[in-house]
């Protein structure tokens, strides 16, 4: 006999309870918690079911995460698989598995897998640069997939290594998946999803928040409408209220550099350093964005560390990881100055690109010098910072 818990039956009742007079769904919200509830099954290594452009399905691909994929998520991938399986890696790192110059500017490269590759540890192995190992079979190349690209992003939505398994889906897939309790997501719903996220930030806490170099000061939390994760506005005095138009730092967290204070880069410095001049200069907007390593996770970030000390710069250790030289949006932070009614700001940055950001979205920005000298261990970074990324550090 089946247990039935007093959750059951609540769920049961919930389910089975209609909309309100007047509400009706939201297919907008409905897309983005199917992306996001995909984000959270695959860092759970649980497969996802991808659908593409064709209303059947036809085009829709299997997929799961090679840093995540265990012995059950593999097992639940081979029932939807229609067609032996290619492990999709960007094409830095493809090139590095296969010893051998890929194809560039295309989403990913398709490896064609031995069975004697698909176990998890060895799956890791492949798309971790870190954690290289030989490889008992050479892997070929195929032909990827339509949804590739789509399939990586959703990976780097994870903040997981861009690479994951992928095949067509068998015939009856879904019935099969909804059987499993696996999801299905829209290619096109994970390729939006950041712009969706910054575009529609909203103001859901403040609280006075005194800090050492500046007592008058203020924390607002913003937050994107699947509820995850949260975007800080750091508010010196009443930048909303200056006569003249206020300082703005646009500033990604750093874990190691804020927190630790890590003499591996200078963002420590930069945070600090804004706080106090803003102080002194009676107002200003520090915007503490969720965006960490430029956009890779904390995890990647400590990883491409590795590879630093193996001696890649900043930019080739991203890529060698299978992320872009800089992940981030600055769309978010756009949307925060708006909410905070400033639509004129003087930028401190060093970043042509954050001034690029903020005046394709409408703000007029005027830079603000805002550097800080090597310390004898940044000396490196800071010129990867200044000779491959362009920044204004002279």
């Amino acid at each position: 006999m089946t247990h039935v818990t007093p959750r059951d039956h609540a769920v049961s009742r919930l389910a089975a309870t209609p909309l309100e007079p007047g509400v009706t769904p939201d297919p907008s919200v409905a897309r983005v918690r199917a992306v996001h509830r995909a984000v959270a099954d695959l860092r759970r290594g649980t497969p996802v079911l991808m659908e593409g452009a064709a209303p059947d399905g036809a085009e829709g691909l299997v997929l799961l995460p090679a840093e995540t994929a265990g012995a059950r998520g593999l097992g639940e991938f081979a029932a939807l698989a229609g067609a032996p399986p290619v492990l999709l890696l960007a094409p830095a790192r493809a090139a590095a598995v296969l010893r051998r110059p890929v194809q560039q500017g295309v989403p990913a490269v398709a490896l064609t897998l031995p069975r004697t590759l698909l176990e998890p540890a060895t799956l890791r192995g492949l798309a971790d640069p870190t954690a290289e190992q030989l490889l008992p079979s050479d892997p070929g190349v195929g032909q990827a997939p339509a949804l590739a690209g789509a399939a990586l992003a959703l990976t780097k939505l994870a903040h997981l290594l861009p690479a994951a398994i992928a095949a067509p889906l068998l015939p009856g897939a879904a019935e099969r998946a909804a059987e499993l309790g696996l999801l299905r997501v829209a290619a096109a719903d994970v390729l939006t999803y950041p712009h969706q996220m910054a575009a529609r930030l909203v103001r859901v806490a403040e609280a006075e928040v005194p800090l050492g170099d500046a007592p008058d000061a203020r924390v607002v939390a913003f937050r994107g409408p699947d509820a995850g994760i949260e975007h800080l506005a750091i508010l010196v005095g009443r930048p909303e209220a200056a006569a003249a138009p206020p300082l703005v730092r646009i500033h990604s967290e750093c874990f190691t550099g804020d927190l630790l204070g890590s003499l591996r880069c200078d963002c420590g410095p930069q945070l600090r350093g804004a706080i106090k001049r803003m102080a002194e200069n009676g107002a200003g907007v520090l915007l503490y964005l969720a965006q960490e390593g430029r956009g890779i996770g904390l995890v990647n970030k400590l990883r491409a560390y590795r590879l630093q000390d193996r001696g890649l710069d900043t930019l080739d250790a991203n890529r060698a990881l299978g992320w872009g030289a800089d992940e981030r949006t600055f769309l978010v932070a756009a949307t925060m100055l708006e909410e905070l009614g400033l639509r004129e700001v003087r930028l401190l940055t060093n970043n042509p690109d954050k001034v690029a950001a903020l005046a394709a979205c409408g703000l007029a920005v005027h830079r603000e010098q805002h550097a800080f000298a090597p310390n004898g261990v940044n000396d490196r970074y800071l010129a990867t910072k200044a000779e491959r990324f362009g920044h204004l550090l002279g």
